[in-house]
């Protein structure tokens, strides 16, 4: 039987990335993602629900976010899901993430689609891992401001 892991979420970063090296240099982010969702309940009234996600980025995606969003920024994310599993004193514990393979900054400037956080930019250190631009898995923004179809 065939599988399929796809997922694909729009939200508002619930806090500022924070941008870290595992040992073999590769940069990775974990941030939460609110996604809003409005529906009418049994008595027709407006409810929103608001679903909390956290999201793994690696690689150049890590740092673009690191550089570019902070807390509220809207974004696209496209990954998969992945269980993470661990024990902790004598009890098993589980939780479902999202593995962001894709990421696109939406928004202008203004809210986190645009320029660079000045924070990030004392964070950047001479080990970070660079990534072919023909291997990078993220959308630049256009700053032409021409929608790209």
């Amino acid at each position: 039987m065939a599988s399929y892991n796809r997922v694909i979420l729009v939200g508002n970063l619930t806090r500022d990335p924070e941008l870290r090296y595992i040992p073999s240099g590769t940069a990775v982010t974990e941030v939460g993602l609110a996604v809003n969702d409005r529906r009418k309940n049994s008595s027709g009234e407006w409810v929103d629900e608001t679903t909390f996600v956290d999201v793994t980025l690696w690689a150049r995606q890590a740092e673009v976010a690191s550089e570019y969003l902070s807390k509220g920024s809207p974004v696209l994310i496209e990954g998969r899901l992945k269980l993470d599993t661990w024990e902790k004193d004598g009890q098993k514990h589980s939780k479902l993430k999202v593995v962001g393979e894709r990421m696109q900054m939406l928004g202008s400037r203004g809210q986190g689609g645009g320029g660079p956080r000045p924070a990030a930019r004392q964070q950047q250190t001479s080990s970070a891992y660079s990534q072919p631009d023909d291997q990078m898995s993220y959308d630049e923004p256009s700053s032409d401001g021409e929608v790209p179809f």
